[in-house]
């Protein structure tokens, strides 16, 4: 690719993005409809636990470590989650414990 054609593929990424994000303001206007409101509302819990279900679903209680190092990370993102309220802290500490019982303890 020359130079050009990187400076112009940037500038049509940049210039959908800025679309993208201000579509919603374009279409609603100042008053936003009840039923994206409910959205906002339900659709990230509804994404948590389809991720959970997903991350979840090759699992085996009859094979390998017995699904022990999943059991013992999902508890600790629930502690971790009860104790700072911290998504970010929940994801890492999680996973950093998921990755320490795979390869280290199982």
């Amino acid at each position: 690719m020359t130079d050009l054609h990187v400076f112009l593929m940037i500038l049509v990424c940049g210039a959908v993005t800025l679309l993208l994000r201000a579509l919603p303001f374009l279409a609603f206007g100042r008053r936003t409809p009840g039923y994206i409101l409910y959205l906002g509302r339900v659709l990230p819990y509804a994404t948590m636990g389809m991720l959970v279900v997903y991350c979840l679903r090759n699992v085996s209680p009859l094979e390998g470590a017995h699904g022990v190092p999943e059991a013992v990370s999902c508890a600790l993102v629930v502690l971790l989650h009860l104790w700072r309220r911290s998504a970010l802290l929940s994801i890492v500490g999680g996973t950093a414990c998921y990755m320490f019982l795979v390869q280290v303890v199982f």
